[in-house]
């Protein structure tokens, strides 16, 4: 299988890399940015041509789309919202039509904001309706439609709360500021789950292998991977589903387990509401995932939050 990664260059795209240094199937990594020490191959997705043309001549079997506008405020901003819109629409709609062209497997990574309108308080599952609060969650939910509507071999996961030792996260925030400020006021009345990256690029991997079995099964029934094209395969499974780790918790008890775990226990963490920290878009009050359809269908075990998160900051502080 060749595997070719967006976004290599952020905190999925990192935790992928580790964990292809132990696959036998080939990756190509790309970016538009480029990190110096990483191998990273130039790849604009807003161009379909370009995304067609790289498709094509490294053989790409799957797409694991990494990249995307996560600036939750800065996609408030009414000069951005054509960009947001290219990066969270647009660009998976291009990479689902070209692995459509060739019977690929688009991996696309989504968000808990496509929820967040309606107040709940039970885990979100997979067919409850998306109500996005801002344009971030808005663009999300549009760039799922847009690869349904292609009609490929599709999975989208919804995820939440991601961190990773790599790049700019929450986790890695609160690490600087409980070792640096005597006293932070962290909101309590937002609830979800933290997400380990390194969890979430292994949930990846192994839905990737799936594919790759269904792939091999349908073209030892058949004879010949030329008819595999001719005929349209179609990967069964695809669909949407939700991956988090394990477990509920507000930013306020995220932030005190990262001060625990990391053994920084001066500085005195309190909860606060979210309105006093004000900001041009409405968070999820509960964005909880139901992870259920995940398990069942790939044969996923997913880590209780605090679990993930000691081996994080064990990572960080080394």
């Amino acid at each position: 299988m060749t595997i070719l990664v967006t976004g290599a260059n952020g905190q999925l795209g990192n935790e992928m890399r580790i964990l292809a240094k132990e696959s036998s199937d080939r990756y190509i990594f790309t970016d538009v940015n480029q990190v110096e020490g990483l191998q990273t191959t130039f790849l604009d997705i807003t161009d379909f041509e370009s995304i067609r043309k790289m498709v094509h001549a490294e053989g790409v079997d799957a797409i694991v789309n990494c990249a995307a506008w996560t600036n939750v405020d800065g996609a408030e901003d009414p000069q951005k919202y054509e960009l947001v819109e290219k990066l969270n629409a647009t660009a998976p709609e291009n990479l689902a039509r070209a692995m459509k062209e060739v019977d690929g497997l688009l991996v696309q990574i989504s968000t808990d904001y496509v929820f967040g309108k309606e107040p709940y308080n039970t885990p979100c599952n997979e067919a409850q309706q998306g109500t996005p609060t801002g344009v971030y969650g808005q663009t999300k939910l549009l760039g799922e439609q847009k690869i349904m509507a292609v009609g490929g071999n599709y999975v989208i996961i919804r995820t939440a709360w991601l961190y990773s030792e790599f790049g700019k996260n929450f986790c890695k925030t609160m690490l600087q500021l409980t070792a640096s400020k005597p006293q932070l006021k962290v909101v309590f009345d937002q609830a979800g789950t933290p997400t380990y990256a390194l969890d979430l690029a292994g949930a990846i991997v192994q839905i990737i292998a799936d594919y790759s079995h269904a792939v091999s099964v349908h073209v030892s029934k058949d004879g010949n991977a030329a008819s595999q094209v001719e005929q349209h395969f179609k990967y069964q499974k695809s669909g949407i589903y939700h991956y988090s780790n394990e477990g509920v918790c507000s930013w306020f008890d995220f932030t005190k387990m990262i001060a625990e775990y990391s053994g920084q226990t001066s500085c005195d963490i309190q909860p606060c509401h979210s309105d006093e920290f004000p900001s041009p878009v409405k968070r999820p009050a509960y964005s909880v995932l139901d992870k259920n359809k995940i398990k069942a269908t790939f044969g996923i075990s997913i880590p209780y939050w605090t679990e993930s998160l000691k081996k994080c900051i064990l990572k960080i502080v080394k």
